[in-house]
């Protein structure tokens, strides 16, 4: 479910919530959280949480596998209680009960739990993957159980889920849907880990991993407080946060790179740049216009409403067809919300004394950064609406205007998918203290316009995530695939400067591994469908890094040292298998050798030594660092004798020896 506004979502949460309380308080009714179901699979060898409502101040026994724990529920009628470690093993019954009211939940498993949170590429689903029609009929596997996270954004963290919720046993019917990396990675784990696997999907495409980290944790990252507390108040008075909002992003459009004087969102702003938009508006690559035939940044539209006396004094609200695919929005100079999400319809609440009779101005800037953009067609989409029911459509014709610049605008904290916490708050909040044995995540193309600060931010999730779930839960990460075409020149890449914040956050962290994925991308599909090898190489990662098998390596070869010698620069491998191998080419493709600053890089021929790479160069002995597979969808050869890839690496040339 996507509702139309930030308001609207809030106020799903809110009723989900509501109910689930009320239902705990009456005889037969449910007494256990949502995530305690039939076919629910329990954390073993661990004490496993288990929480619910009651009566305030009743009793709650809870009971499984022979094993039973009390505790008594608090004056709001929450209650936990925490069973002791189990082996694994079930099917058990859970029976709960307080008072005259009882709950029995069947086939529960006891078993290793996982969570499989990102963006699109953890989303994508079993039937986008390859062969996936005999994928999904051979999918019967009844120790494995799945568990889909609704999607949910909050601007305040939430206990509850706003939809209904079940575990379930894979099968064709249940798994077509499911993450297909999450799914193969059980799958693949259950040869060598034979136990009952539960799977729970917490994905949202397109998502940025701001949104999946709380407020707590962002505020320590710092540069943050002030989207922060706007997102604070949001919760309270939506109206003064839109305001202040709209103050923040006016004063980022004042200040920004080559900024004009101008303020577009006022009315009667100079006419001057302003030219007449399709009276069908829609895509703007679409209006004959060749300067925005291929474009992708902020378009400014306006248009106007003229209201009776009447009219304006009653309570109202500014509905806006589909948008592609951010927009901040302004009604008489005053903002009054902002989106994002491709294609969806915006309804805006208009504070009390905002419109006015006579002609009310509203300017809306769009924003679109991939694929078509624009504001949807026809003009009768945009009204404003009362509270009496009356729909009055903008009656001026639209007009539009070209922002300046490149630069993106800072993009509001309550935003569902790029917003600040707000996925954290609404699919992750929920989930409790829920038993993990570890943590699935596949993110990161949606940061890649700032790579450099992803490092910071991956570990702010990480120690956020272990605060909720336990110290040393282990983390496994992908890092990102290839996509796009080769360069045939080094460049600078968001691509890689995220995939070398997943290399360093692994490498820092024994509780934590890499799954390397850049020889399984594709050129032309950010999401690759062989999700079949990813879920091999993270069972091998897990094998290394949760179950601490000897002899399995966590990766393919691992970079550890890069020196200049005579012969030119030589790198040292770890965790090779056999030894390093090459593909199509006399020696590895993708080595680069820079100056200290990576400001000038140049390819280098690399010829193979043993589990060592030696780069020759003319310009070697000057070179402060190496790079490996450094752009967006760069061509690599380097394996070892297993297969399994050498990932994308930067490092330090450390000075040749004085002999």
């Amino acid at each position: 479910m996507k509702p139309t506004s930030w308001v609207g979502w809030m106020l799903v949460v809110a009723m989900g919530g509501c109910a689930t309380n009320a239902a705990a308080q009456e005889p037969g009714m449910a007494l256990l959280h949502p995530l305690f179901q039939d076919h629910a699979v329990l954390q073993r060898e661990q004490p496993v949480p288990v929480w619910g409502r009651a009566a305030p101040g009743a009793t709650v026994s809870v009971t499984v596998a022979g094993r039973t724990v009390s505790t008594h529920a608090a004056a709001d009628g929450r209650w936990q209680a925490t069973l002791p470690s189990m082996a694994a093993g079930g099917p058990y019954a859970m029976s709960v009960r307080a008072g005259g009211a009882a709950q029995i939940v069947h086939d529960v498993q006891i078993g290793d739990v996982w969570l499989c949170s990102g963006q699109s590429n953890m989303e994508l689903p079993v039937r986008r993957t390859l062969e996936a029609d005999s994928e999904i009929a051979s999918a019967t596997q009844p120790k494995i159980r799945l568990f889909t996270v609704p999607k949910a954004a909050a601007v305040s963290p939430q206990s509850d889920f706003p939809a209904s919720v079940a575990w379930h046993t894979a099968a064709p019917d249940t798994v077509r849907d499911f993450s297909a990396a999450c799914f193969y990675f059980a799958r693949e784990l259950q040869k060598t880990v034979d136990v009952p696997m539960g799977l729970i999907q917490a994905a949202w495409g397109g998502s940025r991993i701001e949104a999946w980290t709380s407020t707590d944790a962002l505020r320590m990252q710092g540069g943050m407080g002030p989207a922060l507390d706007v997102l604070a108040l949001s919760a309270r008075d939506p109206a003064a946060a839109n305001a202040r909002w709209g103050q923040h992003w006016q004063h980022w459009w004042a200040t920004r790179e080559g900024a004009a004087a101008d303020t577009p969102w006022q009315p009667g702003t100079d006419s001057s740049g302003w030219q007449r938009a399709p009276a069908t508006l829609g895509a703007w690559e679409r209006w004959g216009v060749p300067a925005l035939a291929g474009y992708n940044g902020m378009v400014w539209y306006r248009s106007q409403v003229t209201l009776a006396a009447a009219q304006a004094g009653k309570h109202a609200w500014l509905e806006l067809g589909p948008v592609d695919e951010t927009d901040m929005t302004w009604v008489n100079g005053v903002a009054v919300g902002s989106q994002y999400g491709a294609g969806e319809r915006r309804t805006y609440a208009l504070p009390p004394g905002l419109l006015k009779a006579g002609a009310n101005t509203v300017v809306i800037n769009v924003l679109d950064t991939y694929g078509e953009g624009g504001l949807a067609g026809p003009a009768s989409a945009h009204a404003i609406r009362l509270d009496d029911g009356t729909r009055i459509a903008l009656d001026a014709r639209w007009q539009y205007r070209v922002a300046p610049g490149v630069q993106t605008p800072p993009l509001a904290p309550w935003h569902a998918a790029t917003g600040l916490s707000t996925l954290y708050n609404g699919m992750i909040s929920p989930l409790g203290n829920y038993g993990l044995r570890g943590m699935l995540w596949y993110q990161g193309e949606s940061n890649t316009g700032d790579g450099a600060a992803y490092a910071a931010r991956l570990r702010g999730l990480r120690d956020d995530w272990r605060r909720r779930f336990g110290a040393h839960t282990p983390l496994l990460l992908v890092q990102l695939a290839g996509y796009g075409q080769p360069p045939v020149a080094p460049v600078e890449s968001g691509w890689a400067q995220v995939r070398e914040a997943q290399r360093l956050v692994a490498a820092e962290d024994p509780h934590t591994g890499l799954a390397v994925a850049i020889d399984i991308g594709d050129a032309y599909d950010i999401h690759p469908p062989n999700k079949q090898e990813l879920g091999r190489r993270l069972a091998r990662a897990a094998r290394h890094v949760v179950y601490s098998e000897r002899g399995v390596a966590p990766s393919g070869p691992i970079a550890r040292q890069a020196s200049a010698t005579r012969a030119g620069v030589r790198i040292a491998f770890d965790d090779v298998a056999g030894a390093l191998v090459t593909t199509g080419a006399n020696g590895p493709i993708g080595f680069e050798l820079c100056d200290a600053d990576a400001r000038h890089c140049h390819y280098a021929d690399a010829v193979l030594d043993g589990h060592d790479v030696v780069l020759r160069s003319a310009e070697a002995g000057s070179a402060a660092r190496v790079r490996y597979c450094w752009a967006d969808g760069p061509v690599c050869t380097l394996h070892d004798s297993s297969g399994a890839p050498a990932g994308p690496f930067e490092l330090s040339i450390s000075p040749a020896e004085v002999p």
